[in-house]
């Protein structure tokens, strides 16, 4: 896996969230990504996100930084104020963030929120060492945090 190059590491991580959800494209599968850890972001401490970031652009195989360019966020105004405002750390009940999920990823019709959840889930699981992960999984409500349990 090593030598892998970063597009083949990356289609590992989009396929595996084609592969557990009904989401059908590359791009499907970025914006549902990029929404996901919007999210998770969201409810997660400054400094938590800091490490997981870090982990994933010096820990992970080079051919992470793809995967680590989703988890931070391309609207430099939105990751600016996320970062000095007093809301840190949000709590976001199960049902808002898989509406969110659905509004902002834009999902196809077809795709289920909760499966394209357990998908991105798995995909970040895969990239982060348990230390890591089992962080993450403190900060998820009830119903988002036994899929991710189950991811």
């Amino acid at each position: 896996m090593a030598d892998q190059t970063a597009e083949q590491q990356q289609k590992t991580f989009l396929e595996t969230i084609i592969e557990q959800s009904s989401i059908q494209t590359d791009n499907e599968a970025q914006m549902a990504a990029k929404v996901v850890f919007r999210i998770l972001r969201d409810m997660m401490p400054t400094e938590q996100i800091d490490q997981i970031a870090e982990e994933l652009h010096t820990e992970a195989p080079k051919a992470n930084m793809e995967i680590a360019d989703l988890w931070n966020d391309p609207n430099v105004m939105v990751a600016f104020f996320s970062r000095i405002s007093p809301l840190r750390q949000l709590s976001i009940s199960s049902d808002t963030f898989l509406l969110r999920l659905n509004q902002e990823g834009a999902l196809p019709r077809e795709a289920d929120p909760k499966t394209v959840t357990k998908a991105v889930f798995a995909a970040l699981k895969k990239a982060l060492p348990q230390d890591k992960y089992a962080a993450v999984g403190q900060n998820l409500p009830d119903e988002i945090g036994q899929l991710w349990q189950q991811a």
